[in-house]
């Protein structure tokens, strides 16, 4: 019998792992994957049609080969991982800040210095449309190569009603084949402007008021983000705008308690955001808080880890029934890559999640704050087959075989996106 045109057999699968269902997991239920041994999958126009051991398929699938045949020969296969906070839009160079954070210069030492993000914002909006698309598409690409089939994507280097949108059209011109899916976040409320430091309500107002409704009425973001800390973003003033973009029709996503206890996930919590992301200064109120609400905490341990400060309570947040995604913060000057796997060793050995717990959290979890867990972030019937062959006989190694890449082949959509030459 003649193969389907647009079909994709993955056959002798070592270990297929998949967290199951269509919302995200909490509690213990976050650390429950299905693990198959002798597995085998199949897609057909873009959407996985089987799952399951390799005999059943053998059975169920004679005489219709793939039009597209893999063999795994013995390796793992997991979900596409879904990254849910990226700041991937930006030019320049922030490599000496390295050496001043060694020698114990704080963050906001090198910020008031005229580094940090203002250094960005500055050499963002110096270059051309060229030049940063080419710099984006660049990114986009590794973390595709790592096995990102789905990203988050924020502006927040542009800092002007025009740079911010244009950042947010780039993205859009990026989100064609041979790229991850990309989910655009309007982050202009990532900094005050250094033409409004004086008179920041008028910034907050230039977002609520004219970059929200702009963004949304050109359909160029889905979410909206603030970036609410001490010295960044009050409270009052990250309500006005999320509530702004909530009249527009965004998501609501906040960056939280990531370098005091500054309010954030209390709001999110408030507002029923989307997601919490940070939460490393939060204590027991806020964790009851955004369990009640549903809120999903994004932790990005490689971002803790590199600014070698305290870690997020991810033990506290499962056990209290708070969905847990993991991201990779990919951004200029705190984490800066662009592997999410790269980040998985820290969320296990650092913040306390099991290998079950950051699977999920990097897939089904990670989907459900983006709205996407009934399209990706599990290996199920009906799903997009988006997933990732390892060099590596089980997803365990992802943890256990650390700092060595073990992307072999990348799936998004039915199709090899990458695979490793």
């Amino acid at each position: 019998m003649a193969s389907s045109t647009d079909s994709l057999e993955i056959r002798n699968i070592g270990c297929l792992a998949t967290p199951l269902g269509r919302e995200a997991r909490r509690g213990p239920d976050q650390g429950r994957i299905l693990r198959i041994r002798n597995a085998a999958l199949r897609a057909e126009n873009g959407r996985i049609v089987f799952v399951g051991p390799e005999a059943d398929y053998s059975a169920a699938w004679a005489g219709r080969p793939a039009a597209v045949r893999i063999d795994a020969a013995g390796r793992a296969v997991i979900p596409g991982l879904v990254d849910a906070h990226t700041h991937p839009v930006w030019l320049g160079d922030r490599g000496e800040e390295i050496g001043r954070r060694l020698a114990g210069e704080s963050y906001a030492s090198i910020a008031a210095a005229g580094g940090g993000i203002l250094a960005t914002v500055r050499a963002t909006r110096a270059g051309t449309d060229e030049e940063l698309s080419d710099a984006v598409a660049g990114r986009l690409r590794l973390m595709l190569a790592h096995g990102t089939t789905t990203v988050e994507a924020k502006s927040g280097y542009g800092l002007t009603a025009g740079q911010e949108i244009r950042a947010l059209r780039v993205l859009a011109a990026l989100s064609r084949e041979g790229m991850p899916r990309i989910v655009p976040t309007l982050l202009a409320a990532h900094e005050i402007p250094p033409e409004f430091r004086d008179d920041r309500n008028a910034w907050v107002h230039t977002v609520s008021d004219e970059i929200v409704p702009l963004a949304a009425g050109e359909g160029l973001a889905l979410f909206c983000d603030v970036f609410c800390e001490e010295g960044v973003f009050t409270v009052p003033e990250s309500r006005t705008i999320l509530e702004a973009a909530r009249r527009a029709g965004l998501g609501l996503r906040i960056h939280a308690d990531e370098l005091a206890l500054s309010g954030g996930a209390m709001l999110a919590a408030e507002l029923e955001a989307a997601s919490a992301d940070h939460v490393l200064f939060i204590g027991e109120p806020e964790i009851e808080a955004l369990a009640r609400s549903g809120t999903v905490a994004v932790l990005l341990p490689g971002t803790a880890w590199w600014m070698r400060s305290r870690r997020a309570p991810a033990r506290a947040l499962i056990d209290a029934g708070v969905p847990v995604a993991v991201a990779s913060d990919s951004n200029p000057g705190t984490c800066f890559t662009e592997s999410l796997p790269a980040v998985a060793a820290h969320a296990c050995l650092d913040s306390g999640l099991s290998v079950e717990e950051t699977l999920t959290g990097m897939t089904l979890n990670a989907a459900a704050s983006l709205g996407l867990a009934g399209e990706v972030g599990s290996l199920e019937t009906g799903k997009a087959a988006d997933l990732v062959l390892l060099d590596a006989p089980d997803d365990r190694h992802l943890i256990y075989h650390w700092g060595i890449d073990l992307v072999a082949a990348v799936v998004a959509r039915g199709h090899v996106a990458w695979s490793r030459p």
